[in-house]
């Protein structure tokens, strides 16, 4: 490795400029059309029961009270207690498959619900949901991460994650179809529909994963043997230490992870980023509040999130070109509070209006930028950062399990007690963005004086240059 290491670091600014992008131009076209596929239908097999509930979901079902929050929430309880060994058991088998055959099972289950004729029978459907598309939102971030340098990261997770934004507005659209053109068809309820074809697609798509997601770079056929020796080294040199799978065991690296310090404050950071988030599940109950039909109120919710889709690849480019995270976070955070505080502030349907569109286009766009800063701090080893990633997103959607009570149907349609805590929670955020800020300045400081002493650090050793981001 260390010749690899050397043949490749003597070679010119030019010469590396010009392969990184030949490479990168194959990885992103093998790698990112599908994880982006992928987590649309991800999203959108979870949240769908959102657009469900406009049509004759909770009638059929006998639903009254809180049972949609709790349908909501039950979700989560098996989505995150699957995470973390799911995670570590990613680096240790292919992801193509293992990401594969996750989610025929949950595109399966998801069309499942159709069937169900009493809320007992979709609460059953829904945490097994939750448990089957618990590996791929943080299997694919790890595998990002195997890919793509620190700087990369950021506007390629941004194209990952856009496609919840793209799943809320395809969602819209498409149950606006559903509900107006299917209902009743060959005796069969609108919202039934809309659950059995958005499951299909995921089978159909999940069998085309299988066979042509990536795996790792060193392992990776579809690339000469030249090509991966390069992608592993750009992450040595970016991290300045190998990545392999089997430098450390599972219980080693999470020992690394949970020793860290850091983590706990990613932890709480990312936990209470997703709680400003919770209104997406509710989103198109709280524009049904303007006053429009179910099927205008689908299609109005498609425009705000277009717009979040464009926000959120411009601020994540442009905090992956200048390297920084929390003040872009800052800033993002603010505009949501601004959207929340509006939405409880008044009922005029033009402010509430306007006020949906800043909401998301501010919390979801810093969370891309989030769960990006996250994958950069715990860079290796790389089951070190496969457990850090998940112990985020586990204990993080946590935060799914009691949100959606924010939003009970009683509080309709000012939602105060909701919207006036999110928008605390916002203020919550951008300031651990501040903290973690000031933490990886002083660590950072720390780095410098250790090499300035030649003094290399026992355990979880950054190599001489390393520096973190903030």
């Amino acid at each position: 490795m260390l010749a690899i290491y050397l043949k490749y670091a003597s070679q010119t600014p030019q010469w590396k400029a010009h392969h990184t992008s030949r490479l990168l131009r194959k990885v992103d076209f093998r790698l990112l059309p599908l994880l982006i596929v992928m987590y649309l239908l991800n999203f959108l097999d979870r949240s769908n029961l959102a657009q469900a509930r406009l049509g004759t979901l909770e009638k059929d079902l006998g639903m009254k009270g809180t049972d949609f929050n709790l349908a909501t929430s039950i979700l989560f309880v098996g989505y995150i207690t699957m995470q973390l060994p799911s995670n570590l058991l990613l680096t240790r088998v292919k992801p193509s498959i293992y990401l594969g055959l996750a989610m025929a099972a949950w595109g399966a289950i998801s069309a499942a619900q159709a069937a169900t004729t009493t809320f007992g029978g979709l609460l059953a459907c829904r945490t097994l949901l939750g448990v089957v598309e618990a590996p791929f939102f943080p299997g694919a971030i790890m595998l990002m991460s195997c890919w793509y340098t620190r700087a990369e990261l950021a506007h390629r997770i941004a194209w990952f994650y856009a496609g919840s934004s793209v799943a809320n507005m395809f969602g819209g659209l498409l149950a606006a179809g559903v509900l107006g053109n299917l209902e009743g068809a060959h005796g069969i309820a609108g919202w039934r529909w809309l659950f059995i074809i958005e499951g299909t697609i995921t089978v159909g798509i999940a069998l085309v994963a299988a066979i042509f997601l990536p795996n790792f770079p060193a392992t990776s056929k579809w690339l000469s043997e030249e090509e991966r020796n390069f992608a592993q080294w750009r992450l040595v040199d970016d991290a300045k230490e190998t990545d392999t799978a089997s430098s450390v065991s599972i219980k080693d690296g999470l020992m690394l992870a949970l020793k860290d310090y850091r983590l706990y404050i990613f932890i709480l950071f990312q936990h209470i980023s997703l709680l400003t988030q919770t209104f997406q599940y509710f989103f198109p109950t709280i524009v049904k509040t303007l006053g429009y039909s179910k099927i205008a109120t689908l299609l109005l919710t498609a425009p705000v999130w277009f717009l979040t889709f464009l926000v959120s690849l411009g601020v994540t480019y442009t905090s992956g070109k200048t390297g920084d995270r929390s003040i872009h976070i800052i800033c993002l955070l603010m505009v949501s509070c601004v959207g929340n505080i509006i939405v409880v502030s008044t009922l005029n349907t033009g402010a509430r209006f306007f006020a949906m569109f800043l909401m998301p286009l501010g919390a979801v766009s810093a969370y891309q930028i989030i769960i990006t800063w996250v994958a950069n701090s715990f860079p290796r080893p790389l089951v070190k950062r496969s457990a850090a990633i998940a112990i985020c997103n586990m204990i993080g959607n946590a935060s799914n399990i009691y949100g959606p009570y924010l939003y009970p149907a009683s509080e309709g349609p000012g939602y105060l007690a909701g919207g006036a805590a999110v928008a605390g929670l916002c203020l919550a955020v951008a300031g651990l963005a501040f903290l973690l800020r000031l933490i990886h300045i002083k660590e950072n400081k720390k780095l410098e004086a250790l090499e300035s002493d030649n003094t290399i650090r026992e355990g979880d050793a950054r190599g001489l240059g390393f520096r973190y981001v903030y």
